[in-house]
C-alpha cells in the first residue's frame, strides 16, 4: 500500500501541490498537515503508525520528512526493520533498492550541508550586525523616571520579574532599569 504524507511550513502555504502530486501517484491514504517540521508533527505520526509490512511511505520531497539527516537515516531504519520503505516523487529516491538507499543518503548529505551552510551565513550575519552596534532582543522602553521607580518597587520588595510585570518589560529588561537607576 502507497501512504503519502504533505507538509507544509507554515499556515499561509498549501499543500495542494504535494497532494495533487501524491495522489496522482497512487497513493492509498494521504496524511497531510501545516506546521514547522521542528515542532509536533502528528499526522507524520499517524502516517508512520499505519505502515504496515510491504508499505511505501510517498513524499513529494525528503525534507517534508525529517529535520536532518540524522534524523532522516534513523527513520529509514525504523521503516526498513518494520518492512517498508520511503519514496520521493521530486528526487530519484525509492529506498526499496540499494541503489535508492544510496542516492537517499547522498542527497541527505547535501541537504544537511546546505542547511549547515544556512546556519553560518545567518550567524555571520547577526555578527556583523552586532559589530555595526544593532542590538537584539526585545528593547526596554523605560525612561530615567519610570527606572527610578522601578528601583523603588524594588527596595519595597519588589522581584525583577514582579518589577518587569509593573511596567510592562521582561525580567531583564526590569533588572537593568533598577541596577541604572540605582547606580545613579
Amino acid at each position: 500500500m502507497l501512504i503519502g504524507y504533505a507538509r507544509v511550513s507554515t499556515n499561509e502555504q498549501e499543500t495542494r501541490l504535494q497532494i495533487d502530486a501524491l495522489r496522482k501517484a497512487g497513493v492509498d491514504r494521504l496524511f497531510s498537515e501545516k506546521g514547522s517540521g521542528v515542532g509536533p508533527r502528528p499526522e507524520l505520526h499517524r502516517a508512520l503508525a499505519s505502515l504496515q509490512r510491504g508499505d511505501v511511505l510517498v513524499v513529494y520531497k525528503l525534507d517534508r520528512l525529517a529535520r536532518s539527516l540524522k534524523d532522516l537515516l534513523a527513520l529509514l531504519d525504523s521503516l526498513s526493520a518494520r518492512g517498508c520503505s520511503v519514496k520521493s516523487l521530486t528526487e530519484p529516491v525509492d529506498t526499496s533498492s540499494a541503489i535508492g538507499e544510496l542516492v537517499l543518503q547522498i542527497l541527505g548529505a547535501v541537504a544537511q550541508f546546505e542547511r549547515s551552510l544556512i546556519r553560518e551565513r545567518c550567524e555571520a550575519g547577526r555578527r556583523a550586525a552586532r559589530a555595526r552596534g544593532v542590538k537584539f532582543g526585545p528593547r526596554a522602553f523605560m525612561d530615567a523616571q519610570a527606572e527610578s521607580a522601578a528601583a523603588e518597587f524594588y527596595r519595597l520588595g519588589l522581584s525583577y520579574r514582579e518589577v518587569g510585570l509593573v511596567f510592562g518589560v521582561g525580567y531583564t529588561a526590569a533588572r537593568g532599569a533598577v541596577k541604572r537607576a540605582l547606580a545613579r
